[in-house]
Formats: structure tokens, C-alpha cells, sequence
């Protein structure tokens, strides 16, 4: 417990908000620029560097990427609010019976579901352990609440390896890894890149679908072990209630709004429409952002019931999109900055100098996990590593796949140690950070253990 208390401590004291520390490594991004780069523009060293800057925030196939990520959340984040979502998280809750049982019916459903989206992974997650705090209050139930809560966290360790993943699903998409390079890396490697990296070859190749397999079974059986040796805790919860669409006086085009037909019949033409555009796709287990979204869309309205309930949803889950909003064109701009001036084709090449193609997958995932600690946001953190990770594999040849999964798996597993994400299921669940500390990290040693010996392996 002391470790987690001095954990707690250092993130209060020694780190900022997430924006402010993406300020700060904005400003420390122009400084080394300044100091360890040449100038090859016709302007002076310092108006380079921050038209650099300027050039990636506006960088437009970035801003629709910042776009894309938010989309995801924000319909993920929808759908658990939906009255069958709301049935599935009612039901699960009557199966408790005690601290270990309950613990793991928090744990694997919220890993299966981050595995799809992690916005509603997210969310559902802690709405579930929130829930069941409830039920077992209510019926006088002995649990420890901070261990279940810390269960609804622990999709956030699996998200960006699943469907919803920043990294695997942009580079699915046709077009983007040349981007991501382009005025980086020299002719003959961008020559060497493929179109897309399908995610045939990261999300669902057999490897990674194993390692979930492992991570989702190893964390549901050590959350069962913990329930039996933990002892139960206080639980003293007011009803966390489902917002309801009331129905009252309505007229004339008001009832569109509160239509369950129109909504149905608009639900299933997104989804005819989705399938008429992307069933070739589908069929070769290729999912891009795009993708993803459109299907959400069509699913979300459709469990709604109605545009008006469909809506209020929405308002109630756009607050989570602010860190997007506000801090990917920040992450963007230092970008830019580490592309154009050069930055990337130097770090790369130290890393190359001091790796294999055995280790640099390693180096990957630790730095990726370090890194995850100051941009926590998988889309962040891909924007600013991406092109390192990718001019550093092509240079060692090593897989693509394999380097993207790598940095994907290092960015999700410290979520266990970084409180950013955790912010929503602490407001959810009423817990502190320092009570889900002791679990999560536990998690996240036993994730690191899975997803290294994994890389080193498989």
C-alpha cells in the first residue's frame, strides 16, 4: 500500500494536467530542435522550427484522424447508455454473490467489451462495478468495492490492441503510413511501405488474439484469487440512475423526434448501407476507423429507440472528447516539429544502433509504456512515436505488425499506472485513485509479463 500512496503522491505533485504537459512538451520539443538539428530552410532556425510547429497542427490528415478518435468514444460511450446496455449491466449484477465472483463479472465483461470499443469499455466498466457496489449494498453482500472497481478498469490494459485500437485500426487505413512518413523518411524506404497494414495482421492475427486470451484469463483468475484474501469493504452508494427520455405533450414534428420507427428504419439503412460499402472489407478482417464508426452510428440509434434519446446521449458523452479535442493538435505540432527538422531520422537511428530485431520490439514497448505516462492517449502517443516506430522497424526489418502491436501493447498496460483514463470510473464509482492503485498494478505487472514474453515468442 505504501508504494501505491507514493505513487498517488508523485502524479499530484510532479505532474500536471495532460494539456499543461503537452505545453511543456511542445516547448521542450522547439528547444532540442533548436539546439541538436541543422537549419535547412531559408529562415532563420527558430521561424523554421515553429512553422514546422504550425504545419503539424493544422496537418489535415491528422485533425480527421483526431476526429475519427473521438467519434470512437463518444458513439462507444452512447451505446452504454442504451436501455438493452443498461439490461445487460442490470442482469449481470444479480449474479453476485461475493467479493471473488463479483469481481470476475466485472473484470471479463469490461475487458471483452474494451476489446470492441474502448469507449464503451470505458464506460461500461464502470457503470458495471459502480452497479454492483449497489446490488450488493442493497442486499447485504460483503465485497471489498475499491477491487471491483479496479475490475472495471481493467479493459483500458487490452483496448489498443483490440478492434478500436489508434494504431492497428489508422494504419489499416489506405494511405496513412505514407503520410505519416512522408518528408521523413528517405525514397527508398517509402518506397519499401505498404499501402495499409490490414488488421488481419494485428488485431486478429492468431498471436495477438492470443495474448488477449491470456491477459483477459490471467487477470480473471488473479481478481477471483484477490476477492478470496481481501477483506470487504464499506460500500455507502446513492442509486446511480439511467437517464430517461420523458415523453410529454408532444406535437407535430416533436414526435419525429421520439419516433421509434424513424429511428429504426434510419438505424438499419446505416447499417445496410455499411454493409453494401464495407463487406469486402469485413470479409478480409480489414476495419478502419471509418468503419468502425459508421457501424456504431447505425447501433447506437437503433438501441436508442429514438433521435431524442439518441441525442441526449450524445450531450452527456461529448465532455469526454475534450482531451482529444484540445491536445491531439498539440501532439500533432510536436510532430511536425520531430519530422521536419529531422529529430525522428536521429532517435531512429540510435535506437537501430543499439538494437536487433529481437530487442527492438522490446525497446518498443517500454519506451511506448514510459511514454504512455506523458501522452496519455493512444492517438496522441501514435502521432508523436508512429514515425519513429515505423522508420525504426524498416531500418532493422523487423514485421510492421509486430512493431505497431509493440507499441500498442506498451501504451495500454501502464493505463494500469497513469489515473487520466481512470477519471471517468472514479467519478462513476466514487473511489479514489489510491484505493484501484494496489489492483491496477498488479495488473499491470502481470500484463507487462504476458505482452514481453509474448513479443519475445510469438
Amino acid at each position: 500500500m505504501g508504494l501505491t500512496k507514493v505513487i498517488e503522491r508523485v502524479f499530484k505533485r510532479y505532474l500536471p494536467s495532460p494539456f499543461t504537459i503537452a505545453v511543456l512538451l511542445t516547448v521542450l520539443t522547439i528547444v532540442l530542435a533548436l539546439i541538436f538539428t541543422e537549419n535547412t530552410s531559408d529562415k532563420n532556425h527558430l521561424a523554421a522550427v515553429l512553422s514546422y510547429w504550425e504545419n503539424g497542427i493544422w496537418n489535415n490528415d491528422l485533425l480527421v484522424f483526431a476526429y475519427q478518435m473521438m467519434l470512437i468514444l463518444v458513439l462507444g460511450h452512447v451505446l452504454v447508455l442504451s436501455k438493452p446496455m443498461e439490461r445487460l449491466i442490470l442482469g449481470i449484477t444479480k449474479l453476485v454473490k461475493n467479493t471473488s465472483n463479483a469481481a470476475v463479472l466485472v473484470a471479463l465483461p469490461t475487458m471483452l467489451v474494451s476489446f470492441f470499443n474502448w469507449g464503451l469499455g470505458l464506460i461500461f466498466g464502470a457503470i458495471l462495478a459502480r452497479k454492483v457496489g449497489e446490488y450488493a449494498q442493497a442486499n447485504n453482500i460483503p465485497i471489498n468495492y475499491p477491487l471491483i472497481g479496479a475490475s472495471g478498469y481493467g479493459g483500458l490494459m487490452v483496448w489498443h490492441g483490440g478492434i478500436s485500437g489508434s494504431a492497428p485500426i489508422k494504419v489499416s487505413e489506405a494511405g496513412h503510413l505514407k503520410s505519416l512518413l512522408e518528408g521523413i523518411s528517405n525514397v527508398e524506404l517509402l518506397g519499401q511501405l505498404p499501402e495499409t497494414i490490414s488488421t488481419s495482421l494485428t488485431v486478429f492475427s492468431y498471436w495477438n488474439l492470443v495474448l488477449f486470451a491470456i491477459v483477459t484469463l490471467s487477470i480473471a483468475i488473479t481478481v477471483y484469487y484477490l476477492g478470496k484474501r481481501v477483506s470487504p469493504s464499506s460500500v455507502n452508494l446513492k442509486e446511480h440512475k439511467f437517464k430517461s427520455v420523458e415523453k410529454e405533450n408532444l406535437e407535430g414534428a416533436e414526435k419525429l423526434d421520439y419516433s421509434k420507427i424513424a429511428a429504426t428504419c434510419f438505424g438499419v439503412l446505416i447499417l445496410i448501407a455499411f454493409l453494401l460499402q464495407y463487406l469486402p472489407a469485413l470479409k478480409t478482417l480489414n476495419i478502419t476507423p471509418n468503419m468502425l464508426n459508421f457501424f456504431m452510428l447505425g447501433l447506437a440509434i437503433i438501441l436508442h429507440g429514438s433521435f431524442k434519446s439518441f441525442l441526449v446521449a450524445v450531450e452527456e458523452a461529448i465532455g469526454d472528447t475534450a482531451g482529444i479535442l484540445i491536445q491531439f493538435p498539440l501532439y500533432f505540432g510536436i510532430m511536425g516539429i520531430m519530422g521536419s527538422s529531422g529529430m525522428i531520422n536521429s532517435i531512429s537511428d540510435f535506437f537501430v544502433s543499439i538494437s536487433t530485431t529481437v530487442t527492438l520490439p522490446i525497446f518498443t514497448f517500454l519506451s511506448a509504456g514510459l511514454v504512455n505516462i506523458f501522452v496519455p492517449s493512444g492517438g496522441g502517443q501514435w502521432a508523436v512515436q508512429g514515425p519513429l516506430v515505423l522508420e525504426s522497424a524498416m531500418q532493422l526489418g523487423v514485421p510492421l505488425p509486430k512493431a505497431v502491436m509493440a507499441l500498442a501493447y506498451g501504451d495500454q498496460v501502464t493505463n494500469m499506472l497513469q489515473p487520466f483514463w481512470a477519471l471517468p470510473l472514479l467519478g462513476i464509482t466514487k473511489l479514489k485513485a489510491k484505493e484501484i492503485l494496489p489492483y491496477t498494478l498488479i495488473f499491470m505487472l502481470i500484463g507487462s509479463l504476458v505482452y514481453i514474453g509474448g513479443l519475445l515468442i510469438l
